[in-house]
């Protein structure tokens, strides 16, 4: 801009359905520039609640907001705030008299940057009651406040279109219009859905593969021929014996997920993660270089904020209360308790069947339970500024929402069918209820299907109903609006109005793209071992992810208030964590859910080739009858209830027993033993070449290393000039020449020296 620059707030106070206040930059009355709009109802004008928005923008204009009253109040800063931000944050290191060295550097006052100074000043505002705007909502004092949509134009014809859904995000325009911090978001999410391209293609060639054994797998053709095997009646609705063949397609199927290359592609999910973190990493740094927020300190912009609102502001000092702590620690433990509580009443809910558990509405709920507990965990901390209480929430509540989501895949892959019991001696929920069973062909399909679910079906109709809800919600606004068929006449005033029809957003809006998104890549790597597919159908929900968070933000959404950011916070160390479970998970699922390594031991210790010695004879030959326990009929409690008992004198279920006592055979053991020692070398294996992969992969390349290397240089060399001119000019030498290429404005100035 040029001029003065100034802050104005505008009130209409009656004449339209409803009062706008607006916050803006403005050179004089004839060139106006609204940024920030504050919504009141128009009775608030005429009855009490009025006295309370008065003392509301009087503290206002205690701290440098005029008012003047017209067809409007309107308030106004003078460009002092701007002036005390640039002092405040770019005051360069030390004394320097000199007058170009201690010049700080300009920093352009961007809409983004009136948006945030506006929208602190206006949140953190008291008044002489303590009242803050929040409370004042809550009291109908003020309804809304908001940023202005305004240049949004660009983004919407080259971004915000499902046609431009194959085409690079301007990631400069969107931080230079909706601020870092979202900028970050469309870097990370752009950047983790193109390194799921080779994840998807290895994915799918794992599947592709179990094709080509399709029919040539030994274990599915002993499935197939298995007539005269007979399988012992799986629940109480379904009493009759199943011959083992009815399962064919099923265990042809299972083959195409369930083989030798689902190890090595969970293997290379391990590595893949790491790879992806730690490339993710490097172009952060490149990222942030590029828009000079190398140094930059979000707790020293924070001070600088709360100095601006309110100069007598008192440094709240780092603390830490044990006692807290420990009660915090306790009520998270009691939480996820609740919530492995829940996955009990899941296998309650599968076993009844109950109606009364199956409404749409408990997810919500559940989401709306770990919102307000991790919100209130937060609060009982007291963190000290925002950023810190935004770091502490996100780890509570993904905490609380991982087990809500994974609670059903964990008791699927880990539980059902193995506390079970027996035939003949099943173990029953309050001695009524059969425990629910695995498939015939085994759980692994039961884990296939539920990912197959979740990663199609269900992030489909999310998507479908992320972009529908709001887009319906924001035409019955409009439509009800223009049913009122009062339309201002001032063109300005027009289009308040339509910014305030959008949908509003809250604190948590950005977060919840955050959390919808690491939802999703723990369901991409923690169970990928069982379902190789999922990269894939990530891969395409990400397309539609990127376009549809823009659509929304641009076109359907008021505007979010720009943050600064250099990283995405710390949602780094929950995709690193989840790192660490996928690779425990999936070797879990290898070892207990999979039929690997019963099918390994078998070939190297009961196989037929190590009696005949015949490289001709498949070496999982004779593997499903091995596999297969027997149990006598006479031992059921009711062996004439069972349909087409007739002369049927055993049957045969998944599992290793020996009759007639039924109790876990040899194989049992020494199978499990293997399992355990396999996940101990599975993860050890994995996690070591992530390790390595961590350390061979530098997190910051060495171009911005040197760049920063060579900014420093140069300050030093510019100080010593300086300094050997005051003494005299003795041994000053010639200037030294300015850095090859253009350096961050903000390095030279900023006080940090972190890099």
């Amino acid at each position: 801009m040029q001029g003065e620059e100034s802050l104005r707030i505008l009130v209409e106070p009656e004449g339209d359905s409803f009062p706008l206040m607006e916050i803006s930059t403005c050179e004089t009355e004839a060139s106006e520039q609204w940024d920030y709009v504050l919504v009141a109802q128009r009775h608030t004008q005429r009855d009490p609640r009025q006295a309370r928005q008065q003392q509301f923008l009087e503290e206002l204009r205690r701290k440098g907001f005029h008012i003047k009253k017209q067809v409007f109040f309107g308030i106004r800063a003078d460009n002092s705030v701007f002036g005390l931000y640039r002092t405040l944050l770019l005051e360069p290191e030390g004394p320097a008299p000199h007058a170009e060295l201690a010049a700080p550097t300009t920093i352009p006052v961007t809409t983004s940057l009136r948006i945030r100074i506006v929208n602190f000043v206006v949140m953190n505002n008291k008044t002489s009651a303590g009242e803050t705007f929040e409370d004042l909502m809550k009291d109908g004092v003020f309804e809304a406040r908001f940023p202005l949509h305004k240049g949004e134009g660009r983004l919407k014809k080259t971004w915000a279109r499902w046609r431009h859904m194959f085409r690079e995000q301007p990631v400069d325009e969107i931080r230079n219009y909706f601020g870092e911090k979202v900028a970050l978001y469309f870097v990370w999410l752009g950047w983790y859905t193109y390194m799921l391209v080779p994840a998807a293609l290895t994915g799918l060639l794992v599947f592709l593969s179990g094709f080509s054994l399709f029919e040539a797998s030994q274990i599915s053709k002993e499935i197939c021929e298995a007539h005269d095997i007979l399988m012992c009646p799986l629940g109480d609705h379904s009493r009759r014996y199943q011959r083992l063949s009815e399962t064919c397609t099923f265990a042809k199927l299972t083959h195409l997920f369930d083989n030798d290359g689902t190890v090595v592609f969970a293997i290379f999910m391990a590595l893949w993660a790491t790879v992806f973190l730690e490339i993710w990493k490097r172009q952060r740094a490149r990222v942030v270089l590029h828009w000079d927020l190398y140094v930059w300190d979000e707790e020293q912009e924070e001070m600088a904020l709360q100095l601006i609102n309110c100069p007598d502001y008192k440094l709240r000092p780092y603390q830490h209360s044990y006692l807290r702590s420990t009660v915090i620690l306790v009520l998270t433990l009691l939480m996820i308790c609740l919530m492995i509580g829940m996955a009990h009443v899941l296998v309650v809910y599968r076993v009844l069947a109950s109606a009364l558990f199956s409404s749409s509405a408990v997810p919500f709920l559940e989401e709306q339970i770990n919102r307000c507990v991790a919100l209130k965990l937060c609060d009982f901390e007291m963190p000290r500024t925002f950023s810190e209480r935004e770091s502490r929430f996100t780890i509570r509540f993904f905490t609380l929402q991982f087990f809500t989501h994974f609670s059903s895949l964990i008791y699927i892959a880990f539980i059902l069918g193995r506390i079970n019991g027996h035939p003949g001696k099943s173990t029953r929920l309050a001695g009524l209820w059969k425990l629910e069973e695995c498939h015939a062909s085994g759980c692994m399909m039961d884990l296939f299907v539920q990912m197959a679910i979740i990663m199609g079906l269900k992030q489909t109709l999310s998507n479908c109903v992320e972009y529908l809800v709001p887009w319906v919600t924001h035409k019955c606004r409009s439509l009800r609006a223009s049913e009122s068929g009062h339309l201002p006449r001032d063109p300005e005033l027009r289009d308040w109005r339509r910014n305030y029809l959008l949908n509003p957003v809250n604190t948590f809006s950005l977060f919840d793209e955050f959390m919808e998104m690491m939802i999703q890549y723990g369901f991409t790597t923690i169970f990928v071992a069982a379902f190789p597919l999922a990269p894939l159908l990530a891969l395409f929900s990400n397309l539609v992810e990127i376009r549809l968070d823009a659509i929304k933000m641009v076109w359907l959404q008021r505007r979010l208030v720009p943050r600064k950011a250099k990283d995405i916070g710390t949602w780094l160390q929950v995709l690193e964590t989840i790192g660490v479970l996928a690779v425990i998970a999936n070797g879990m699922v290898i070892a207990f859910t999979s039929e690997f390594i019963p099918r390994v031991v078998y070939k190297y210790r009961y196989s037929p080739c190590l009696k005949e010695g015949n490289s001709t004879v498949d070496c999982l030959k004779g593997y499903v009858n091995h596999s297969l326990s027997v149990f006598h009929t006479k031992d059921f409690q009711d062996p004439d209830g069972i349909e087409g008992s007739e002369n049927v004198t055993l049957c045969r279920y998944r599992d290793y027993r020996n009759p007639p006592d039924y109790n876990f055979s040899e194989q049992f053991w020494f199978l499990l033993a293997i399992r355990l020692a396999f996940v101990i070398l599975f993860e050890h294996v994995a996690l070591c070449i992530k390790l390595i992969a961590a350390w061979f992969v530098p997190d910051i390349p060495q171009s911005v290393k040197n760049k920063v290397l060579e900014v420093k240089y140069q300050r030093l060399r510019e100080k010593m000039w300086h300094g050997r001119q005051r003494l005299g000019g003795v041994g000053a030498g010639s200037r030294p020449p300015m850095p090859a290429h253009p350096t961050p404005a903000s390095i030279f100035s900023a006080r940090s020296t972190d890099v």
